[in-house]
Parts: C-alpha cells; sequence; structure tokens
C-alpha cells in the first residue's frame, strides 16, 4: 500500500516540483506568438481551447501501452512503479515537454524536422523513414486491438473483420479532416470514457492496497524464468508508453500548432505524460491486487497472450456491468485515439518533407492514400509479430529525441544534464534489448529463421547478458564523447562568429 501511494505521490508532486524547474530552464515566454495564430491555416494550425488541446495530447498518447504494458510489467514486482514515476517525471515528460516546445519555437515543425535541425541532414533523413514507418505501423496495430474488443461487445455478426472496416474508416477522415471537426468533437466523449475507467479502477483499488507489493519485499524479478526477462532492458521497453514513448514526440508538434500561449506547455505536454503514467501506475497495481498479490495467478492467468481479456474482467468484477462496460470503452477509446492522430502525424510528416501544402482535401488526400494502402498491407502481419518490434521501434524513437533535446538545450547553454543522462540510459536500454532479446539478435525472431535455414550452425547462438550490457556501455559512451566534441565545436564557431 505505503509502495503505490509514494509513486503515485511523486507523480503528482514531480509535476508541480520538476515541471516547474523545466519550465524555467526553457525560459517560456508568454508574449511570444505561437503557431496557433503565426500560421493559421483552418486544418492543422488552429487556436483551441486548452482542455481540448490537454485531452487531445492525453488521448494521443495513451495508447495501449499504459494499460497493457503496466499489466505486462508489473511482474517485475515493485520495480515498476518505481519505473513508471520516476520514468514518467524525469524522462518521459521532460521528453514530451520540450520536444513539444521545441516545436512551437520552429513552427509547429514535426520530429524529423526538429531532430534534423541538432542532429543534422543524414539524422533527418534516417528520422524522416524511421518516424513515418513507425507511425504507419502505430496506426495498423492499433485498428486490430479494439476491434477485437468491440467485437467481444457486439452481435456475432459484427465480427472483428467488421470492425476493422469501421475503424480505418474513421481514421481516413481523422487524417483528412480539419483537426477541430472530428478528432476536437469526440475526443471529449473519449475522455470521459478514459477518464472513468482510470477514477473507477482506482476507487476499488483502494479497498485492495494490502495486496499491492511493498518495496521492502524486494525489488526483484517476479517471472518464473527471470534469466530470460531481466529488469534490465525488459521491464524498460514493456512499459513504455506508462514512463516514456518515443511516439510522444511524435504526437506533441500536432498540439503545438493549435497551443495559445507558450506558458500552458507544461500543462499540456508535461501534465498528459504524468496523467498517463498515473494510469499505468493505476493498471499495474490493479492487475497484481486483482489476483490478491499472487504473482505466479497473473502470469499463468496471461500466458503469453493479450492482457485484453484481464482488463475486461478487472472492469467487469470491480465495477459491475454498466461501470465495466464503460471502462472497457475506455481501453478501447485508448488505442483508437492513437491510432488515429498517428496516420494524421504521417501526413504531417510526409507533408513537412515535401514541403507540399495541405489546404484543400485533394492535395491532403494525394499525400494520404500511399500512406492508407501501406498501412492496410501492415495489417496483414501477425498482430504479436507487429506489437514485439513496434516496442523496440518506439523506444529506439525516444533515444534520437532525448539526444536531440540535449544538443538543443546545450546549444542555448541551458542545464542539458537533465536530458542528457536520460538519453544515455535509454542509449543503454535499446541497444542491450536489440542484442539480447529474442526480436534481436539471439536467433529466435522472422529474420533469424530465414538464417537458421541456410547456416543450422546459427541455431543455438544467443548473446550472453554481459557482454550485450558491455556492448551498451561502449555504443553509449561513444555518443557522449561524440556529443561533447560536438558541442565544443559549435561553442568554437560561435565564437568566431
Amino acid at each position: 500500500m505505503i509502495s503505490f501511494i509514494i509513486a503515485l505521490l511523486v507523480l503528482i508532486g514531480g509535476y508541480f516540483i520538476y515541471g516547474t524547474f523545466v519550465d524555467r530552464i526553457l525560459d517560456i515566454d508568454d508574449k511570444r506568438k505561437t503557431p496557433a495564430y503565426t500560421m493559421t491555416d483552418g486544418i492543422d494550425y488552429i487556436p483551441m481551447p486548452t482542455w481540448k488541446v490537454f485531452l487531445i495530447q492525453f488521448l494521443n498518447i495513451a495508447g495501449l501501452g499504459p494499460i497493457f504494458g503496466a499489466i505486462m510489467g508489473v511482474m517485475y514486482g515493485p520495480s515498476a512503479f518505481l519505473w513508471i514515476s520516476l520514468g514518467t517525471i524525469f524522462a518521459g515528460a521532460i521528453h514530451d515537454y520540450v520536444s513539444g516546445m521545441m516545436s512551437i519555437r520552429e513552427g509547429g515543425a514535426s520530429l524529423p524536422e526538429i531532430v534534423g535541425e541538432q542532429l543534422g541532414g543524414k539524422i533527418k533523413q534516417i528520422m524522416r523513414v524511421f518516424a513515418l514507418v513507425l507511425m504507419i505501423l502505430v496506426g495498423a496495430v492499433f485498428v486490430i486491438n479494439p476491434a477485437q474488443l468491440i467485437a467481444g461487445l457486439t452481435p456475432e455478426t459484427f465480427d472483428t473483420q467488421f470492425w476493422i472496416i469501421i475503424i480505418f474508416i474513421y481514421y481516413i477522415l481523422a487524417t483528412l479532416l480539419p483537426i477541430d471537426k472530428l478528432i476536437g468533437n469526440l475526443y471529449p466523449i473519449f475522455g470521459f470514457a478514459l477518464l472513468f475507467m482510470a477514477i473507477g479502477i482506482f476507487c476499488v483499488l483502494i479497498f485492495n492496497l494490502e495486496y499491492i507489493p511493498e518495496f521492502t519485499e524486494g525489488l526483484y524479478n517476479r517471472y518464473p524464468d527471470p534469466e530470460k526477462h531481466p529488469i534490465f532492458p525488459m521491464m524498460f521497453v514493456s512499459i513504455a508508453c506508462g514512463a516514456i514513448s518515443g511516439f510522444h514526440a511524435t504526437q506533441s508538434p500536432m498540439m503545438a500548432r493549435c497551443i495559445k500561449s507558450e506558458r500552458l506547455g507544461k500543462r499540456v505536454f508535461y501534465g498528459a505524460m504524468v496523467a498517463e503514467g498515473i494510469v499505468a501506475l493505476i493498471w499495474a497495481a490493479a492487475a497484481i491486487a486483482f489476483f490478491k498479490g499472487n504473482f505466479s495467478e497473473l502470469i499463468n492467468y496471461l500466458g503469453g497472450n493479450s492482457a485484453a481479456p484481464l482488463v475486461n474482467e478487472i472492469s467487469i468484477s470491480w465495477l459491475g456491468k454498466l461501470g465495466g462496460l464503460l471502462a472497457i470503452l475506455g481501453v478501447i477509446a485508448a488505442p483508437i485515439t492513437s491510432g488515429d492522430t498517428a496516420l494524421r502525424t504521417a501526413r504531417l510528416i510526409a507533408s513537412d518533407f515535401l514541403k507540399f501544402k495541405q489546404n484543400t482535401i485533394v492535395r491532403r488526400l494525394i499525400i494520404s492514400l500511399p500512406i492508407f494502402v501501406l498501412s492496410y498491407f501492415i495489417m496483414q502481419i501477425n498482430y504479436q509479430i507487429l506489437w514485439r518490434y513496434f516496442g523496440w521501434c518506439n523506444q529506439a524513437l525516444s533515444v534520437f529525441t532525448l539526444w536531440a533535446i540535449t544538443v538543443y538545450l546545450a546549444r542555448k547553454n541551458k542545464m542539458y544534464f537533465i536530458t542528457l543522462i536520460p538519453a544515455v540510459f535509454m542509449t543503454m536500454v535499446c541497444v542491450t534489448y536489440i542484442i539480447f532479446a529474442p526480436e534481436g539478435f539471439t536467433f529466435d525472431n522472422i529474420i533469424a529463421d530465414y538464417v537458421v535455414a541456410k547456416y543450422p550452425s546459427f541455431a543455438n547462438i544467443r548473446i550472453d547478458y554481459w557482454i550485450s550490457i558491455g556492448i551498451a556501455s561502449i555504443i553509449s559512451a561513444i555518443l557522449v564523447l561524440l556529443f561533447y566534441r560536438n558541442i565544443k565545436k559549435h561553442r568554437i564557431n560561435d565564437r568566431l562568429c
């Protein structure tokens, strides 16, 4: 009980204390006009009420991660509570907030343009492709899961395939129409469902706090095979959206084009991430409390499958049929409101680097049509494979963003350590993961199957855990040296000018 409450207080207190500290570092200027006013176009650049901007940002970033990821992540014990609270305050919220403010000050520029401005033209080209592919991947992933959930609530006539078509049609409309028409009007409804879900589960959780693990019980791994699921790096990828997620930085520029004042940046970007961290913390605690603190029962129930059935059972058992239905609608709203804006962001990224104006529906359709076609074909790939690679790609994107933010702060002679430390840490996480995890170089993935078919001797190769960490440490150290070299060169050029 005490550990959960401490983690919750850290999230709330972190917003007011550390968020204000970051505010001062960024030199927030309330008199500086935002792109919503300087570049108004009635399509993507539209001044919107702060509550709507916050709600859209929150729903954009709150996909399945803070719910499903947190449920899977609680198998790492109380360590999950530490990562959700500290990761949100010192990594995820800063990542979202500073990238959002950078976009505001660069005319609502999309993430690849922001990163490229700081890390160079070659990285910009890589980021354009990487971010565009990730957005299409998110759009595809977040069609399938909500379609399955809705199909379970409706008559058999309306099967999963039917709801995939309906959701995808909605995504097309959300991508093409002005942001204040469909997204701006539907999100308050989705927001109510998501907030009801979180508040409802929290209220019941209060009466089950004795089943939540404490820090004093130890931060060790609760998986039955901990050597295959080491806390580092696995937990930090499993619990992504509930602590830090590269996907979020792709969404911040969308609201950077609608926010009315720099002063509201902390409330919208930092605040939305803290709200998502609270949702993740609630679901992580609820998952283990539902099984009365028994981790074995939780892992047996999940059985390596999706957490969707457990979410459904917890919602119905704790909130009754009506309350459970509203809670499940909140769970459905979370991925849908990430999937629609992911495809919209893909359109913005493509139009930004192609310098192709989006002032008419025809011009928006020209950019969007290839995106829709690619999304459709990606949806034909096995969902489990998509989700596994999405997790790593998502965190890899956060690494690029954190390094770009760090360079930006250093060039402005600001306190860059607030993002340098998270950048180094997440670099270690991502490199270790891709070397050690089955999805990476351990020859237990779809690419490796092809290699093993030709070279059977590779079948039993698995890179040692500590070697993986060693390689990650070396790569991280090299990046730190390159960072300081870049900053030194930049300052010398400034003096010469």
